[in-house]
């Protein structure tokens, strides 16, 4: 793989404000800059951003019609109504939904939750669900990372007496649903500061404007805070802003005193010993939990997720981890299926989008399937099922390229879609599906960059191995929760040779362990380079090469540094 090394520039400005503000923190003027380029320009705001504080979350009340949604939940459990939680089957979903049930079971019974089945009613709230509410005397419906576009399910939910409280994240449509609420940040009317926050976020600023209501301590909303972040890392929104509060509190949550349900997962990754990093929920706990609402059903998600045994939940996480294997061989399968069909594609050179569709396809992979296309070949990509006489799919996007606008653009031919920058689901009838390939890449190829549908690396700086110092990497630790728009830092550094003791390493000779130095310093640089084994012969010949890396914590020696190297060139 050829990678383009993108060196962020640096304005006169940027330079100087990194200056003072390296003075005013006692930093490196290097991490000075990246603070400056997340906008953090002052030294007040800085010390928020390493010391993200709980006090500091927006007043809930500040978001359009939580005044209302907080009397009508009010209301039901005064007149002991049933009340039913409603959510997704993917992770946002189901953190969400067991969020927002366990806190208001601590101070209600007459209470139940549901995740439709992904196969039977598909996303969304269904008429299925909805009857199942009627059936069991609900009286009213908090629905979690969906509900945004149900007008027609919430028209039909109200004939039948049944209210609404909409908790969402997702686009909203010019029309909204005839619900008691809607909470949304993302409503044009909208008056809320941060409108970043995942499914589970909106849920946890309910219940923080409700236990306001109730006279209840916030103390108790911090056990929680283990699902927020598991759906802020699972649902890659940014972790900026409120969300920074949320996952650094959450991170801190997780790894001191998590939920049974956590626990059991937790146990079953292999992450016991470990202190949990955002990679690790979005590589090992996320992916498990999903499993469940992809290959059986999101319910089982949940009934984890509030397990209060411990016996019980490592049972129901062993379950769920057989899951997530099965998952594993189909998601490998269709991968593999879905390049061949790439390959053979007709001008895929000059297509600036990818879109298959298998009605033999497993409808609980297919997003992950699209993730992988659009990692290989740099393009927008929908990979698409059949369900009945329908065609369902899930799309996922490149950096900087918005999917949803241009599957919005492509309404027409569409039944159902929805979704955010860049992941969506849509469904459309089997026949236009033609149509809709032709039109979505027509979309694409008049609205992304050329540097879009390129594997592009921005480096933030060049550096020399003499200043990665015990302080440096420490203050660098601080930026820590790293995830959308506060990616890890890359770093370049140029003219390191091979110290002697490099070489390949992994089950298939497939990665290489490095030593390297440079030329300004006598630092011995410890470095992993995955994958890149075609470069050793090179390495070995002494001559010097380029690295562009992240630093990371050596896995097996605690405290020592390590570099993960992203790309190796030789030196111009």
């Amino acid at each position: 793989m050829n990678h383009k090394w993108n060196y962020l520039p640096i304005t006169p400005e940027q330079a100087d404000t990194s200056r003072q503000l390296s003075q005013d923190l006692g930093i490196s003027p290097v991490l000075a800059l990246l603070l400056v380029r997340r906008g953090i320009t002052k030294q007040a705001e800085a010390k928020k951003f390493f010391r993200p504080q709980l006090p500091d979350l927006h007043n809930p009340f500040l978001m359009k019609d939580m005044d209302i949604a907080v009397e009508r939940l009010n209301r039901a459990m005064g007149k002991k109504e049933r009340i039913l939680i409603y959510g997704d089957y993917d992770v946002d979903g189901t953190t969400a939904v067991a969020l927002v049930y366990k806190f208001i079971q601590q101070f209600y019974s007459n209470i139940d939750y549901y995740i439709p089945d992904r196969y039977e009613e598909g996303y969304g709230v269904s008429t299925k669900g909805i009857d199942y509410a009627e059936e069991s005397g609900v009286k009213l419906i908090i629905v979690l990372d969906c509900g945004i576009k149900a007008v027609d399910e919430i028209a039909y939910a109200k004939s039948k007496g049944i209210d609404f409280i909409i908790c969402d994240h997702h686009v909203p449509d010019d029309v909204l649903p005839d619900a008691v609420a809607i909470l949304n940040a993302k409503r044009v009317d909208n008056t809320y500061p941060y409108t970043h926050l995942s499914g589970c976020g909106v849920g946890f600023k309910f219940m923080q404007a409700f236990a306001i209501s109730n006279g209840i301590e916030f103390h108790h909303l911090i056990p929680l805070l283990d699902l927020v972040v598991v759906s802020i890392a699972s649902d890659i929104v940014p972790i900026m802003g409120e969300n920074r509060i949320l996952a650094y509190h959450g991170l801190k949550q997780i790894n001191s005193n998590p939920s049974v349900g956590l626990k059991a997962i937790i146990d079953i990754c292999g992450l016991a010993e470990k202190e949990i990093s955002i990679s690790d929920i979005v590589f090992k706990i996320g992916p498990r939990i999903n499993a469940s609402g992809r290959i059986q059903n999101g319910k089982e998600a949940v009934d984890l997720l509030t397990e209060k045994d411990f016996s019980i939940a490592l049972e129901k996480a062993e379950q769920i981890n057989q899951y997530n294997e099965t998952r594993k061989d189909l998601d490998k399968n269709m991968t593999e299926e879905a390049n061949q069909i790439v390959n053979q594609l007709e001008g895929l050179a000059d297509k600036r989008s990818i879109v298959l569709y298998n009605e033999e396809w497993h409808k609980g992979v297919i997003g992950i399937v699209a993730s992988r296309l659009t990692e290989v070949y740099y393009r927008p990509a929908v990979v698409l099922t059949r369900t009945d006489d329908m065609a369902t799919g899930s799309a996922r996007s490149v950096s900087g390229f918005d999917v949803y606008k241009a599957i919005e653009h492509c309404r027409d031919l569409l039944e159902n879609f929805g979704g955010h920058t860049y992941a969506a689901g849509l469904s459309m009838k089997v026949e236009k599906v033609p149509e809709f390939t032709e039109r979505f890449e027509a979309f694409v190829s008049e609205h992304i960059l050329p540097e879009q549908t390129t594997s592009v690396i921005d480096i933030d700086a060049s550096i020399d191995f003499k200043e990665i110092t015990n302080k440096f990497f420490n203050d660098l630790k601080k930026f820590n929760p790293f995830g959308p728009d506060n990616l890890k830092p890359i770093f370049c550094t140029h003219h390191v040779y091979d110290y002697g003791t490099s070489k390949v390493v992994g089950r298939d000779q497939e990665h290489i362990k490095l030593e390297l130095v440079d030329n300004k310093s006598n630092n011995v640089m410890n470095g992993i380079a995955f994958g890149q084994s075609s470069h050793v012969r090179y390495i070995k010949t002494k001559r010097s090469f380029d690295i562009c890396y992240t630093i990371e914590e050596n896995a097996h020696k605690r405290g020592e540094v390590q570099l993960h190297i992203e790309d190796i060139k030789p030196t111009e």
